[in-house]
């Protein structure tokens, strides 16, 4: 079975950070791109980044460029997001998933499947 988890999420002040985890299982995570997601009830699902399955290529949305960094370690089966400098309009269910993966783009924040459940992140404002 093809599992992903996501963790690490909480609650943070202004300019504060985090690092979300997600956790595959039932299959080898260095083989696919994994992008991260967000939803806030009520409003549509924003891709937030992407990472190619080498790790070589990353892909960040303009609202989170230069303060998020994803990564992985394909040897644990794990995917991160490191979050920094955290904004009260970060607030959101961050989820991760399988992306498109081609030669001509390595990952792209679109297009996810093999959702995790998701993990809660709130700023305070």
């Amino acid at each position: 079975q093809l599992q992903l988890v996501e963790s690490g999420g909480g609650l943070v002040q202004p300019g504060g950070s985090l690092r979300l985890s997600c956790a595959a299982s039932g299959f080898t995570l260095g083989n696919y791109a994994i992008g991260w997601f967000r939803q806030v009830p009520g409003r549509e699902r924003e891709g937030v980044s992407c990472i190619s399955p080498g790790g070589g290529t990353t892909k960040y949305a303009d609202s989170v460029n230069g303060r998020f960094i994803s990564s992985r370690d394909n040897a644990k089966n794990t995917v991160f997001l490191q979050m920094m400098g955290l904004r009260p309009e970060d607030t959101a269910v961050y989820y991760c998933a399988q992306v498109p993966s081609t030669i001509e783009a390595p990952c792209a924040i679109y297009g996810g499947r093999f959702w995790g459940p998701g993990t809660q992140v709130t700023v305070s404002s």
